[in-house]
């Protein structure tokens, strides 16, 4: 069997609201289990009870997932903010070590 290679280059990622989107999921997921609740004893006496307990787990691994995308979506700001910021400095002319750069001789954090 030969070894598959991939003809073009994947596409770049899709970035949206990603946030709203997993937080609406995680909503979704406990007003399942909610709606679910009042027919726990249905859901019991045919062997479904699992049925509720996945909405529950959807929605506690939700959110995990919206901890979990909001920190990307703040290193990712501050990671575009940081790019801006270097972008300025550049195009204004100044040099990343000079004296008011952090870890350079002159400045507090130095250890001078």
């Amino acid at each position: 069997m030969a070894k598959w290679t991939a003809q073009h280059e994947a596409p770049e990622p899709l970035e949206g609201p990603v946030v709203a989107t997993i937080t609406g999921g995680t909503i979704l997921w406990f007003a399942m289990f909610l709606v679910q609740l009042p027919f726990y004893g249905w859901f019991a006496d045919r062997d479904l009870l699992w049925w509720v307990w996945t909405c529950a787990a959807g929605g506690g691994l939700g959110l995990i997932g919206i901890w979990y995308v909001r920190g990307r979506d703040a290193a990712l700001k501050r990671h575009a903010a940081e790019q801006a910021a270097a972008a300025a400095a550049e195009d204004a002319g100044a040099d990343p070590a000079s004296p008011g750069a952090p870890g350079t001789p002159g400045t507090p954090d130095s250890g001078r």
